[in-house]
């Protein structure tokens, strides 16, 4: 137990991140709120794009009870440890995030609405923790899979900094990369908030509207 009394606020240099394991974690292939895969492979034309932005209980339930989301699934991502536990993600020995991976229809929800849902659902500016949680596991994160959802990304990231910015907000201090290795969470983690309707969400954004488009989204 080593990393008793560590700064969970800050990254773990990746030749001290735990080890992992080589194979993957035992997670369910459907999704239990619709029935759909949250393993590919998925429909054809299906766009992928993954979040972080606190625990992920909440936040999955934001995705998944928007149209045109296909499916959603919990996992961890942007550290160094392979198929990491939940107990060795919060630790903050392994460097990945809690996640969300949305996989999505874009010719019914452009990545620019997804986005939408992603910035004004929870507190981009607050580095590493969101709310009471505290921790790397925590932080604010994109993770993008094509040239055009990064573009997107840059895109309503400065605007929604100016709308931030206009409300006497901090900066945005979400980290935005190109999508590494996605794990999946153990099976009690997906769709928790279906299975344990009153479980713990944290989720929670600032009040101020992203301005891109508008009428999509829901507050679970």
């Amino acid at each position: 137990m080593a990393w008793f009394g560590r700064d969970k606020t800050k990254m773990v240099d990746p030749g001290e991140a735990l080890p992992g394991r080589a194979t993957p974690l035992a997670v369910p292939v459907e999704h239990y709120v619709n029935g759909h895969r949250i393993q590919p492979p998925f429909p054809d034309g299906a766009a992928t794009l993954v979040v972080g932005m606190g625990c992920f209980w909440g936040a999955e339930r934001l995705f998944w009870k928007t149209d045109g989301v296909y499916s959603t699934a919990v996992g961890y991502a942007g550290g160094t440890t392979p198929n990491p536990t939940y107990e060795e993600v919060c630790s903050g020995q392994t460097g990945h995030t809690e996640v969300v991976l949305v996989v999505f229809d874009p010719a019914k929800l452009p990545a620019e609405q997804v986005l939408k849902i992603f910035w004004e659902g929870h507190d981009p500016t607050q580095g590493m923790r969101q709310g009471n949680d505290v921790g790397t596991q925590y932080r604010s994160v994109v993770y993008y899979t094509t040239d055009e959802q990064k573009a997107a990304v840059e895109s309503t990231r400065a605007a929604y900094q100016r709308a931030l910015t206009a409300a006497g907000r901090g900066e945005i201090s979400t980290e935005v990369a190109a999508l590494g290795e996605f794990y999946y969470a153990e099976d009690y983690h997906p769709q928790y908030l279906a299975k344990v309707p009153h479980g713990y969400c944290g989720i929670g954004g600032t009040g101020i509207s992203c301005p891109v488009g508008s009428g999509v989204g829901g507050d679970g």
